[in-house]
């Protein structure tokens, strides 16, 4: 594809994306490709990496061009969003102005406001002193206070940290290889892994990369998964031969984790409300060679969890929750949450743990997770739920995981950011229930 007929098709994802504004970006982006087989690789990258620094600078570059004279009212196309992008990553306004040539695949030609908007732009960078804190942090104006109230003065340093782009992490699978061979794997076909920091599992890849079409991938060596999630399974400490259950399972990420530290012995069941994501599991578990998970289906008047009730060594609840821990990647949920979503989370969250303590053998342990920032859903949760539960205490740190790193093996509690560990945000809290 020609310069040109990349940024037309950035500019037709983008309308794709906000003609979708309650799905998630990059479904719609898988979507938008696959529709599309004749876009090659890098022009896909190239498409991928303008619109997603797009979201990711979303009110900056509304504040921007909401300053020019005139524009406060106007409206803002995909068109002057992705041009302006171009321009703040460093392109000459000039340069960017040739791409509308209207030329065939070209976008068409920049009406006299748009080229004067971005000519207007030209020279200035994204972030300005001037810009509210939400904007510059590229936050909703409601949440602010709460990111205010739970990091203080580590404010912009975790704030900043969320707009950086994110790593390409991965967990090494033991069921078929060792890290060290992986890792050799990855380098014959051209990506040069390093090990992570805290994950007894964990490779890093820096920048984009193709890496489900490798052959480590699909042989089942390697999974997709943050250094931060691979430790709420080493949190976990699922043995050989144990029975756990995944009571948020989704499409499985974890529960493969957990069967991996299983050794495949004993039983792993995933839980979920939603088919879909339980159904999504099914190749991945396949590739993996994982064989001791069975799958169930939460539904409204199951009696599946009552008939279980103090039957499991350990519950791992991976709550839903707001994401805000995954911005850097999922930066579009930025613009979906609203305050209401915060209080029904909340809300959910508390419930599901209620439920899920109920499933725990005396003796046997509960993990709490959430891949979000904030301590409503986090350190709050955590303390009422031990106020109302006599039954549970937290771990003693000489029973924390062995595959935990000394220093998270000291508390029972931890979060991970990525201002602090390099990670996606996330939360563990480790419980153990009385005998």
């Amino acid at each position: 594809m020609t310069p040109a007929a990349r940024l037309s098709g950035a500019i037709d994802l983008l309308c794709a994306i906000q003609n979708a504004p309650f799905r998630p970006a990059d479904a719609t982006a898988n979507n938008f490709f696959r529709d599309r087989r004749y876009i090659g690789g890098g022009d896909r990258r190239f498409i991928s990496t303008l619109i997603w620094d797009v979201l990711r600078g979303w009110r900056r570059l509304h504040w921007h061009l909401r300053a020019i004279p005139g524009e406060r009212n106007s409206d803002i196309s995909p068109r002057l969003l992705c041009a302006a992008q171009l321009i703040f990553s460093g392109q000459e306004w000039g340069d960017v102005r040739e791409l509308f040539s209207g030329d065939r695949y070209a976008p068409q030609s920049l009406t006299e406001r748009e080229t004067a908007i971005l000519k207007e732009l030209s020279g200035k960078t994204l972030s300005d002193v001037k810009q509210p804190k939400a904007v510059k942090f590229e936050l909703p104006d409601w949440v602010l206070p709460y990111f205010e109230d739970d990091f203080g003065e580590k404010l912009e340093e975790e704030m900043s940290a969320l707009l950086t782009l994110p790593t390409l992490d991965l967990r090494v699978n033991l069921l078929k290889t060792t890290r060290e061979k992986a890792k050799i794997s990855l380098r014959k076909e051209g990506f040069e892994a390093t090990e992570t920091q805290y994950s007894p599992w964990g490779l890093r890849l820096r920048g984009r990369h193709p890496i489900t079409s490798s052959r480590a991938f699909q042989d089942g060596l390697i999974e997709i998964q943050d250094e931060g999630s691979q430790l709420i399974a080493a949190a976990v400490e699922a043995k050989p031969g144990q029975r756990v259950l995944d009571y948020c399972a989704g499409a499985g990420g974890k529960t493969l984790a957990l069967a991996m530290t299983m050794e495949n012995k004993g039983q792993v069941i995933a839980c979920d409300v939603s088919q879909p994501r339980l159904e999504g599991a099914i190749k991945r578990l396949r590739r993996a060679g994982v064989h001791n998970v069975t799958r169930h289906l939460l539904a409204e008047g199951d009696k599946w969890v009552k008939r279980r009730e103090a039957s499991f060594d350990t519950v791992l609840v991976d709550a839903p929750c707001s994401g805000t821990g995954t911005w850097r990647r999922n930066p579009d949920a930025r613009l979906r949450f609203s305050e209401q979503d915060l209080k029904e989370l909340t809300v959910k969250q508390a419930k599901i743990l209620k439920i899920a303590s109920k499933l725990v053998r005396p003796g046997g342990r509960l993990v709490y997770a959430t891949c979000s920032l904030l301590s409503a859903e986090n350190d709050k949760q955590r303390d009422q739920f031990l106020t109302e539960n006599d039954q549970y205490e937290l771990a003693q740190p000489e029973e924390m995981s062995s595959w935990l790193t000394e220093s998270l093996k000291q508390k029972a509690s931890f979060s991970l950011t990525p201002a602090q560990n390099g990670t996606d945000g996330f939360f563990v809290s480790v419980f153990k229930r009385k005998a």
